[in-house]
């Protein structure tokens, strides 16, 4: 487990724009998130917004020249938006693909076709995981929840037994593993290696959501027994199609990207040496970019096509899939902003002092700070990019490996008990039919789970690491 020291950051400090004390800049710290809990919560406004006005505060408060607060805040969205911009979009594209194609319910038709009574929870996971990976985690919901309805319904299965665990699928896609939003920036956060981030977090993944999912959905089923809510069984997307592509190019076309970034990160550590040409091929072809931008392309034909797409359906379904994503570009860029502002104040280099003096692990620290900010603003989005500008000096010195489980840590405690101030938390008791109090000790239960577990395993790998 790597700890904290003062030569950690002596060598990449960034210089402040401002010389406030600790106790100053603390106090900053604390005024300009409460402005965004307070703008989001309290007033309702647009994370985007909000994330603006309190990256402006936080500057203010600390004492930090306003023009010099702007630039900060600038320099930090723009940078953001050009690291992750164009893979959120990528991956949205794909997502649309697989949903309107019909290629997702052939996953799912098929998989559950197959699954017995006693691993449906299990099928479940599965499901969710796979549709997981290119999905926003408020589309897989939308995609997903007719489906567990459904299977509630006609099997005569409890709820939570089958949700919990697509619900479960969703979120540890969706707070550890790239190219979704969160993991996405605070790997440019960081600095961390995207291949590697990958292969440790599904190494992370699995066995977090199996405890989250199949084995916790045992305890909420006895806690929480309600019926599938009969209004709440939509259409599925695919019954106005004659035809969609078939199981095995579907599942090929959702990994292709996830194959392609994981090749590069083995040829990295295998052969590791940027000269060697079989490492230079990988290292395009694997790159974010490039393997999701292949993605796309190959999905236009194993799924638009083979569902009898023609090139106007095809051009429509790209244009549907990008609007929607408007509101997480500008959210993510803001938290981008956000977190510049605080590296700018020398907030880094104040938590690096705190810490020094408290002994407190690098992993640990990062998943305290995820936490104390999810509980707050109720996203996991700006949870994730808040505390990786805030824990981004830690990975000064550390190694890849180590950066990759900084990120994974930072992920985790993003996931921690959502709450009412979270949308996912509304989104669920509405899908679900549940009061306030059913999904808190279901959702947000579960929700913890993940957090605490990933934690867990996220420490026992730094011990190998």
């Amino acid at each position: 487990m790597t700890s904290l020291s003062v030569e950690t950051l002596a060598a990449d400090a960034v210089e402040p724009i401002t010389s406030a004390g600790n106790a100053q800049l603390g106090i900053a710290v604390l005024a300009g998130i409460a402005v965004i809990v307070l703008l989001i919560t309290k007033f309702k406004l647009h994370a985007f917004l909000a994330l603006t006005i309190g990256s402006l505060a936080l500057g203010v408060f600390a004492g930090a020249p306003l023009a010099d607060t702007v630039k900060s805040f600038s320099t930090g969205l723009g940078n953001t938006v050009a690291g992750v911009g164009v893979l959120i979009a990528l991956g949205a594209i794909l997502g649309k693909l697989l949903a309107d194609s019909g290629g997702a319910d052939q996953i799912v038709d098929t998989i559950l076709a197959k699954a017995s009574r006693r691993s449906m929870p299990w099928a479940m996971v599965l499901i969710a995981s796979v549709i997981g990976l290119p999905l926003f985690f408020e589309v897989g919901i939308v995609l997903l929840i007719p489906v567990v309805l459904m299977v509630a319904k006609r099997g005569n299965y409890s709820l939570m037994r089958i949700g919990i665990p697509a619900l479960a699928g969703l979120s540890v896609m969706h707070g550890l593993i790239p190219p979704h939003p969160g993991p996405l920036v605070a790997i440019d956060a960081v600095g961390a290696n995207l291949g590697v981030t990958l292969a440790l977090g599904l190494v992370v993944a699995i066995p977090t959501v199996i405890i989250a999912g199949p084995v916790f959905s045992k305890y909420a089923a006895r806690w929480v027994d309600v019926p599938p809510p009969e209004h709440m069984i939509p259409t599925r997307p695919s019954e106005d199609l004659e035809k969609r592509p078939g199981f095995g190019v579907t599942v090929a076309t959702v990994m292709l990207p996830v194959v392609l970034m994981l090749v590069k990160a083995l040829v990295d550590i295998v052969v590791d040496d940027p000269e060697n040409a079989v490492q230079k091929v990988t290292d395009v072809i694997g790159s974010p970019l490039i393997a999701l931008l292949a993605a796309v392309i190959v999905g236009m034909f194993t799924l638009g096509r083979a569902a009898g797409f023609t090139k106007e359906r095809l051009s429509s379904t790209v244009d549907r899939s990008l609007a929607p994503i408007a509101g997480v570009l500008l959210i993510v860029g803001a938290g981008g902003g956000f977190k510049q502002t605080l590296i700018d104040i020398g907030v880094g280099q104040m938590i690096l002092d705190f810490s020094r003096d408290w002994s407190v692990p690098a992993l640990l620290l990062a998943w305290l700070i995820a936490v104390a900010i999810r509980l707050a603003t109720g996203s996991a989005t700006v949870a994730t990019i808040s505390a990786a500008g805030l824990v981004a000096p830690l990975a000064a010195g550390m190694s890849t490996g180590e950066t990759a489980l900084l990120v994974l840590a930072i992920g985790a405690g993003s996931l921690f008990f959502s709450h009412v101030n979270d949308a996912g938390f509304w989104l669920v008791k509405e899908y679900f039919g549940l009061n306030v109090g059913q999904t808190i000790k279901t959702w947000s239960v579960m929700e913890t789970i993940i957090s605490v577990v990933g934690l867990v395993f996220v420490l026992l790998l730094s011990l190998v690491l």
